[in-house]
């Protein structure tokens, strides 16, 4: 047998694991996907150029294509990518532009496993941001001249999207700050730990040089008297973060009836929607800040597809 004769029970219980893990790596065939690493003692292995082995040396051109119209962003990263995966660009799209379904974003030649690669990576760069800044570009279109049309949402992103995310919404025609002054915003929780409205722009009325954004919620008295209050003692723009349209009507009154209208921005926000632009451009407000339906806006669907394949 090959069984220790005199074991604890715990001395046993690792001899029989250790007997199991080897009869698995005897067992284990390699499950990844295409773009994957190997799961046994071949981790580094690229399955790749097993698949694409007897064609190693051909050259393939291939294209992205749009599915989707909209506002192309990010192909000068995607360019720089390409390049580090060794592709030989002949056309791509430029920041901003205009696309259709079926127009060709890019077009590009290199070995078939760099064709692979640039499936995988490429499209992942463009298509995203490219469907944020559509987002962006059919709200201002939807909106005219006025509202402004601003994003503050990308604040709540992962750090790592959040440069690309601000890209994106300059792309698309936004903007991704409430102004594009030097401005101190006094958030609901900062007014909280400062004591209120009145306390929290007191905190920061020796910064003369900054634009004074105010969030208000109702939290404290009407929304109406927050507003009032607000401009009185220096904010210059106002965030009515309700999403409750009947607030802008119940400021903008209170405001016109001091006199303080002139004085302060109106902004408003609140998982606003396309759909109720047409009715919110009508009300006044000076800015709208659009939070979910552009930084969740789906992809701008596109595809790679090879073009031709010829010998080196």
């Amino acid at each position: 047998s090959c069984y220790p004769q005199k074991v604890t029970l715990n001395e046993y219980a690792t001899f029989q694991l250790e007997r199991i893990k080897k009869w698995l790596n005897s067992k284990l065939i390699c499950v990844t996907n295409i773009g994957g690493k190997s799961m046994n003692e071949h981790r580094n292995l690229n399955l790749r150029d097993e698949i694409l082995s007897s064609i190693a040396n051909r050259n393939v051109t291939a294209s992205i294509i749009a599915d989707d119209e909209g506002v192309i962003s990010e192909t000068d990263t995607a360019a720089d990518e390409a390049k580090g995966l060794g592709l030989v660009i002949d056309s791509i799209l430029g920041v901003g532009s205009l696309v259709k379904i079926g127009d060709e974003v890019a077009r590009f030649s290199g070995s078939p496993k760099q064709i692979a690669m640039a499936e995988e990576v490429l499209l992942g760069i463009i298509a995203k941001p490219s469907g944020i800044a559509t987002a962006v570009s059919r709200f201002i279109e939807k909106a005219g001249h006025k509202p402004q049309i601003v994003c503050g949402a990308w604040k709540k992103m992962p750090p790592s999207q959040k440069e690309t995310i601000r890209r994106a919404v300059k792309v698309g025609g936004g903007a991704f700050r409430i102004t594009q002054e030097p401005f101190v915003y006094l958030d609901k929780n900062i007014i909280e730990m400062l004591g209120g409205i009145r306390l929290s722009l007191s905190a920061v009325s020796m910064l003369t040089g900054y634009v004074k954004v105010v969030q208000i919620k109702g939290r404290y008295h009407d929304i109406a008297q927050e507003a009032c209050e607000a401009v009185h003692h220096g904010a210059a723009i106002i965030f009515i973060d309700t999403g409750l349209k009947e607030d802008i009507h119940r400021v903008s009154i209170a405001l016109v009836g001091l006199g303080l209208r002139s004085r302060v921005k109106i902004a408003f926000g609140g998982n606003i929607r396309l759909a109720e632009i047409d009715e919110l451009k009508t009300m006044d407000i000076d800015i709208l800040d659009i939070g979910r339906s552009i930084v969740d806006a789906p992809l701008l669907d596109m595809r790679l597809e090879v073009a031709c394949i010829s010998d080196t």
